[in-house]
């Protein structure tokens, strides 16, 4: 299920670069995070409770306004191959932060998986026939930096909260924080044909509300390793979209590039125990069955 969110976000890169406005990134983060905001309240029913208001809006900042409207800029400055291989080195960053934030030791396998995932990300951007634009470079990082924070933010605060109800908190308020800075940077809203308005609604829909909720579900039960590995699909739908749809050039270096990234994601599956079954995810602090028993 984690594997749903970066497969959708790989694609936004083409959809955003072929299809919508590429001088309005803060509406186009608006349109992608208040509907899928929207959408999901509707659907729970649930206002935030508690210290959930300000979460909600530090969340709804890191992981939704911030990082949809540099998202938006690098995919109109960056081939999407590049922009989306980029975010790959978030794996790294999230384990280390998640070591310091939710005490989760990162595995020798999952440094060892984000190690070779970031040389083929290295290998993809480096090596590709086409320049690369450095402030797309430097949005697509600080993307990358400011989500992973927030991600890793989101595991440590998520306990005892329903996952739907937290996704739609943190992505109204990421669209709300957004509508004034638009107004006030971009102006009035940009036109929009049908196309447009269908990139939207895929954006908002699938790569936003489905996305994100499955990839919340994914950090509360996984590692935050495993889920920054599994991250890795990212890059290589942006790569693969870019090169099959957009004749974007992929070089033989870049295909070698994508086989480590592959690699990579392999090397951070999760421990399986010996009856075949995914060993799940424990929060720090916690025992497991077998271990009480044992006491």
């Amino acid at each position: 299920m984690t594997a749903i969110a970066p497969i959708a976000w790989g694609t936004t890169y083409y959809v955003t670069h072929e299809y919508l406005p590429a001088d309005h990134p803060l509406y186009g983060a608006v349109f992608r995070a208040l509907p899928a905001g929207l959408l999901l309240l509707l659907l729970t029913r649930s206002l935030p409770r508690g210290s959930w208001w300000w979460r909600s809006l530090v969340l709804g900042t890191l992981n939704m306004s911030v990082f949809f409207a540099l998202v938006y800029l690098a995919a109109q400055l960056l081939p999407s191959s590049v922009a989306s291989t980029i975010m790959a080195t978030s794996p790294m960053v999230m384990m280390l932060l998640a070591w310091g934030l939710v005490s989760e030791r990162p595995a020798v396998t999952h440094l060892l998986g984000a190690g070779v995932g970031v040389a083929g990300v290295a290998l993809t951007v480096f090596t590709g026939a086409e320049g690369v634009n450095p402030w797309g470079v430097a949005a697509s990082v600080a993307a990358m930096v400011l989500s992973s924070v927030g991600f890793i933010l989101a595991k440590r605060w998520s306990g005892g909260v329903d996952i739907l109800a937290s996704t739609a908190w943190q992505l109204t308020a990421g669209g709300l924080v957004l509508v004034p800075m638009a107004i006030v940077f971009e102006g009035a809203p940009p036109a929009v044909d049908a196309p447009a308005i269908g990139a939207y609604a895929y954006v908002s829909v699938i790569a936003t509300a489905v996305a994100f909720t499955a990839w919340f579900t994914g950090l509360r039960h996984l590692p935050a390793g495993t889920v920054g590995l599994i991250g890795l699909l990212n890059p290589v739908t942006g790569v693969l979209i870019g090169t099959v749809i957009a004749a974007e050039t992929l070089t033989p270096i870049q295909l070698g590039g994508l086989a480590l990234t592959f690699a990579g994601i392999l090397l951070g599956r999760p421990v399986t125990s010996r009856h075949g079954a995914d060993r799940p995810a424990v929060p720090p602090g916690t025992r497991r069955p077998a271990e009480s028993a044992r006491r």
